[in-house]
């Protein structure tokens, strides 16, 4: 086990009911006024939008709303309110954060594991870029998790977090140098959640213990304690998706499960014994091919894509994907691994 940092400052506030509390937590860390970000019209048809009016007002906090991809806008707002530049310097390495204000998050979908950290990905539609940015002041202060919050979204929304969830968690798993069992046996526990869970919520999408077992699985994904004592590792699958979102405004989750089986086939003999474990533990199976197989199998059932044709991605936009993934592969620092041609690799296996 590598030697490692672990810090993580959000406070969760997890369970029903806990969004009225939204106002009282502001008031506490003394805030004054809220500019109220939202990703989608269905909090304001659920009532949320409500709740979470009236929560402020009766804190006398006044705020003014604003519709975008929300936690992830929220954080670049956050940024960028106290940068001087233009925002997207902060994603390209042309400027650093050194403050943010701070973010306040209700969850309405468990996906993203953003509640709990510190990252926010924005894609630049002039440039066809899909950058992220990482600061110890882009973490969310207070975030409150409500799984009955969850409980509208959409059965395709669902089924591309379930993949969004398992392609944070396997990244590590089996790119990592260094990945100690413990680590594995965290991976291993929160893809097998997602896998039991969203079966049980295509079943029953009111099942409140599936959806808050779905829910605290996408936050332990990407919330820093998977990766506590994991090094040497990458993100390929989201160095790839990246590039099929900022040109085809592909939702991730989607993009990711098309990319996940198809990296997976060309990766495995880099890592057999990890690639077989993963077969054996989730699936039951013995080689790496079987799990692999497995994996895209479940994608299938579960409804979410597993080719590039099912995104309306053809032979023809090979050349522009790989084009754009020059950048990214710069970024992701795997430029060196990631040549054109095992790029192409990739994304023929997903055909």
């Amino acid at each position: 086990m590598d030697n490692f940092s672990f810090y993580n400052p959000t406070r969760i506030e997890f369970g029903t009911g806990k969004e009225r509390l939204i106002g009282e937590i502001l008031a506490q860390h003394g805030i004054k006024k809220v500019l109220l970000a939202y990703g989608s019209e269905r909090i304001k048809g659920d009532g949320l939008f409500a709740t979470v009016s009236a929560s402020l007002n009766e804190q006398g906090i006044p705020f003014v709303a604003c519709g975008g991809s929300v936690l992830d806008s929220a954080k670049a707002i956050a940024a960028g309110a106290l940068y001087q530049e233009d925002v997207w310097d902060l994603f390209v390495g042309k400027g650093q954060i050194e403050a943010a204000l701070p973010v306040f998050a209700i969850l309405t979908l468990a996906a993203t594991g953003s509640e709990m950290n510190s990252g926010a990905v924005v894609t630049n539609d002039d440039t066809k870029e899909k950058f992220a940015i990482n600061s110890v002041h882009t973490f969310p202060k207070v975030s409150i998790v409500n799984p009955a919050l969850m409980q509208t979204v959409s059965r395709d929304y669902l089924v591309y977090s379930a993949a969004d969830i398992i392609a944070h968690s396997i990244e590590g798993y089996f790119t990592a140098k260094v990945q100690p069992k413990i680590q594995s046996r965290l991976v291993e526990s929160v893809i097998a959640t997602v896998l039991e869970t969203t079966e049980q919520l295509l079943a029953d999408p009111a099942d409140y213990n599936a959806r808050a077992e779905f829910a605290w699985a996408a936050t332990l994904a990407l919330n820093g304690l998977t990766y506590a004592g994991t090094s040497g590792f990458g993100y390929p699958n989201h160095m790839i998706e990246h590039a099929l979102s900022a040109l085809f405004n592909v939702p991730h989750g989607a993009g990711l499960s098309v990319v996940m089986p198809a990296w997976m086939k060309w990766f495995q003999g880099q890592n057999p014994a990890q690639f077989e474990r993963f077969a054996q533990q989730l699936f039951g199976l013995n080689t790496a091919e079987e799990g692999i197989a497995a994996l895209e199998k479940w994608f299938d059932k579960i409804g979410t894509p597993t080719r590039l044709s099912q995104l309306g991605i053809t032979e023809a936009d090979l050349p522009a994907i790989l084009e754009n993934l020059k950048g990214n592969a710069r970024w992701f620092g795997l430029a060196e691994t990631y040549t054109q041609d095992v790029l192409a690799t990739i994304l023929r296996n997903a055909m």
